[in-house]
């Protein structure tokens, strides 16, 4: 519980991203839905940023634009921000924050912990992706160790972590984290997804017959969503005999190499807003291989949709799903594995609809209010603790 003298109009909150709206991805989504709270409630926010033109989105809140280049490694998608440029430290004291949160562990979020430690201001850190994970799909798996060095100096570096599932704290604990570690939740948009939202019609127009049934994909078409796997899968159920329709929702760099290995998948591409929910209600199966989630927006979206999900036994999923109740937990690289519970699912509309309902259900208690709240109180509680100290 936040102390009873520190109010929302005491906060001034920096906030540092790496992305917040150039590219659309689960962690933007969620910084601006955190933002939108923020300000309604009376915070002062200012957010800093690479940025490009035209960006993915309007951006919620005042944006500063952070000077940057294209990420290496062929991911020019993304931006990397310099360390702290003299610009953006002048904006910054001219702004005077009370807190200071970072949501990334690059460059510049790692310049705004050296400030805010420097200037005596708090300092809370949100963890939004495995980023340690990314480089075994890149062919360089044997960086991972020294990133989870790094990554365990970040966050020790900050006076608070918010993560947003317990799994996650518990990895970062085995890392060697000792800074206080707290829980940032996520929620969902019930009106948007939900079961009702199915539509033959739009199935019907893709080609997907109505007794057909859908193993569904969601995301950015990036490799470290498993596509690999997703598609070793697809692969085994074919041979197996198995009858399904592969339905993938989502565009990225990845998805000429996507749909070489999954020749027969049906391309939805990007949707938003309530043809998103649309297109998720509309799966029959939603099948996430991804190691590299934190949370798993997609997983609890597909539930509030009242879809049955088989996800890799990882961080975020292993938090959100009840195995044989609304779905299956397989172990990452179980390709016969996966195919045995897809095909389970597939043959049974009985478990199908069961699971669906009993994940429909237990995706009720996600809400954005309810999670961003949770930062809202950090923040005052953190102040509190500063001004005791001081």
């Amino acid at each position: 519980m936040a102390p009873l003298d520190m109010h929302p109009t005491d906060i001034r909150l920096a906030l540092f991203s790496g992305n917040y709206n150039y590219t659309r991805d689960g962690a933007n989504q969620a910084l601006n839905l955190l933002v939108a709270h923020l300000l309604a409630a009376g915070v002062a926010v200012r957010v800093y940023s690479p940025t490009i033109d035209p960006p993915a989105f309007p951006p919620v809140g005042d944006l500063v634009s952070v000077p940057a280049v294209p990420m290496p490694g062929g991911r020019t998608e993304y931006r990397l921000g310099r360390y702290l440029p003299r610009a953006v430290r002048d904006d910054l004291e001219r702004f005077a924050p009370t807190i200071v949160h970072v949501s990334a562990p690059d460059l510049l979020n790692h310049g705004a912990v050296t400030w805010a430690r420097r200037h005596g201001v708090p300092s809370v850190a949100s963890l939004h992706t495995r980023f340690e994970t990314y480089p075994r799909y890149y062919g360089i798996g044997f960086v991972e160790p020294a990133l989870q060095w790094m990554l365990t100096r970040f966050y020790n570096r900050v006076d608070r972590v918010l993560v947003p599932s317990p799994s996650i704290a518990t990895l970062l604990r085995a890392w060697g984290v000792t800074t206080p570690i707290g829980i940032w939740s996520r929620g969902i948009n019930h009106d948007r997804f939900k079961p009702a939202r199915r539509s033959l019609e739009w199935r019907r127009s893709l080609g997907i017959a109505d007794g057909e049934v859908a193993v569904g994909f969601l995301g950015r078409l990036v490799k470290e969503k498993g596509l690999d796997v997703f598609a070793r899968v697809i692969d085994q159920l074919r041979r197996r005999g198995v009858a399904h329709k592969v339905l993938v929702v989502g565009k990225g760099p990845a998805q000429d190499w996507f749909a070489a290995q999954a020749p027969e998948a049906i391309f939805a591409g990007f949707q938003s807003g309530d043809n998103l929910g649309r297109a998720v209600a509309s799966m029959d199966v939603f099948f996430n291989p991804s190691v590299t989630e934190t949370f798993g927006n997609v997983t609890t979206e597909a539930m509030a949709a009242g879809v049955p999900v088989v996800a890799a036994r990882a961080t975020g999923a292993v938090d959100l799903i009840k195995d044989d109740v609304t779905g299956y937990l397989v172990e990452p690289t179980d390709i016969a594995g996966y195919a045995d519970a897809i095909a389970r699912i597939v043959a049974d509309p009985q478990l199908r609809a069961s699971m669906g309902a009993a994940g429909h259900a237990d995706a009720a208690g996600y809400l954005w209010g309810t999670a961003n709240q949770a930062v809202l109180d950090t923040y005052l509680a953190m102040l509190g603790d500063h001004a005791k100290a001081a």
